[in-house]
């Protein structure tokens, strides 16, 4: 199938890396190696954080030139089978697909789409009106979490949904783990900004003060805006644990992984977290909270910890037991590494959504 891709947060292709980005570049692969032709229909970006009634207006009237221009150009190139639209919510609608869809008599399919009842006030009830439009028409809606497939019912309950469990290209994170006998190696990976990115930073640092009794050491990976906040925030630890490596590549991660033996981030309002599957694909097992999406990659007690929300004395705990423990360390750590490579891989997301796109579309992949 000819497949106009559209990522209406963050496109595919934008320079800044983040989760969202990495998880629209993993369907884009997952789709062109179930055999589908994919073409990143827009750079459109609909993100607005705080926007005003005359922000959205403009917004909709680059909408409307966009669609204009995606108008002229599908009789020339060919129109589409489908429109596939990755992650529309209240910060950032759909605003190109419904129409063309509607217009073009072609499926419109949504993934990882999310609604809040709480969002419909000033600006963004305009915002919430077009994606709820979007999933009640959608052909089908692929749920990545629990989460947001029961805030879809609840918004829409006769829209039409399946379930993808969040998944990785787990292949670079196949080499052996470098064992040591040292003190146990923690490591983070995580963009610096505000919000709850910030939050778990301070819930880390907060945690790590209450086990600088036993013997560790942190890997810091990441950068960003609340750089020197965060710095702040793990002022009082003793420096000569944490190591701080900045902003790394995706190809640089896996040996960083490999020579680390416990990832810890607690994922304060994470969505689900692919920085979780990456660790886990590396043989790391994970402590986190059991908060918003994060139960849907980490398995507690067969891949890592999960801790109540907002606990920090728990959190610590659950640090001090794992750090304190190596063989327990290893036994969890093979689980994690055979659970995202068994059942979060590549293939594993491939082969689903031929079994999605076989079951809702009248063109079956």
């Amino acid at each position: 199938m000819k497949i106009a891709f559209y990522a209406p947060l963050k496109s595919p292709d934008h320079p800044v890396p983040s989760g969202d980005r990495l998880m629209a570049r993993m369907l884009v692969a997952a789709l062109r190696a179930g055999g589908h032709a994919v073409d990143i229909a827009s750079q459109l970006r609909s993100f607005h954080a705080s926007p005003s009634a005359d922000d959205f207006n403009r917004l909709e009237q680059a909408a409307d030139a966009e669609i204009a221009r995606l108008r002229g150009l599908w009789p020339r190139d060919g129109v589409p089978d489908l429109w596939f639209c990755y992650h529309p919510y209240y910060k950032a609608p759909d605003l190109l697909g419904p129409a063309l869809a509607a217009e073009f008599s072609i499926p419109y399919l949504t993934a990882e789409a999310s609604y809040s009842m709480r969002r419909n006030e000033g600006v963004r009830a305009f915002a919430q009106r077009h994606v709820l439009s979007a999933i009640e028409k959608a052909t089908v809606n692929i749920c990545l979490t629990r989460r947001d497939r029961d805030g879809l019912l609840e918004a829409a309950p006769a829209c039409r949904h399946a379930m993808l469990a969040p998944f990785i290209d787990a292949t670079p994170f196949s080499a052996a783990k470098a064992e040591s006998a040292d003190a146990c190696r923690m490591v983070v990976v995580a963009m610096m900004r505000s919000g709850d990115k910030m939050d778990s930073y301070r819930m880390l640092a907060q945690s790590l003060a209450r086990v600088t009794d036993v013997a560790w050491s942190l890997t810091i990976v990441g950068d960003g805006p609340c750089h020197e906040e965060v710095r702040q925030a793990f002022a009082l630890l003793p420096s000569e644990r944490l190591t701080w490596l900045g902003e790394k590549t995706a190809d640089e991660l896996p040996e960083i992984l490999a020579h680390s033996d416990l990832y810890v981030w607690p994922g304060c309002g994470e969505a689900y977290g692919l920085a979780y599957l990456e660790a886990q694909a590396a043989g790391l097992p994970v402590v986190a909270q059991r908060t918003a999406g994060v139960p849907e990659v980490v398995k507690h007690g067969e891949t890592g910890t999960l801790t109540p929300e907002g606990d920090v004395v728990a959190y610590a705990a659950a640090m001090r037991d794992l750090i304190g423990d190596p063989l327990r360390r290893r036994q969890l750590g093979e689980a994690a590494r055979r659970f995202v490579h068994d059942e979060r891989s590549f293939p594993a997301a491939a082969q689903r959504l031929r079994a999605i796109f076989g079951e809702f579309l009248e063109k079956p992949a």
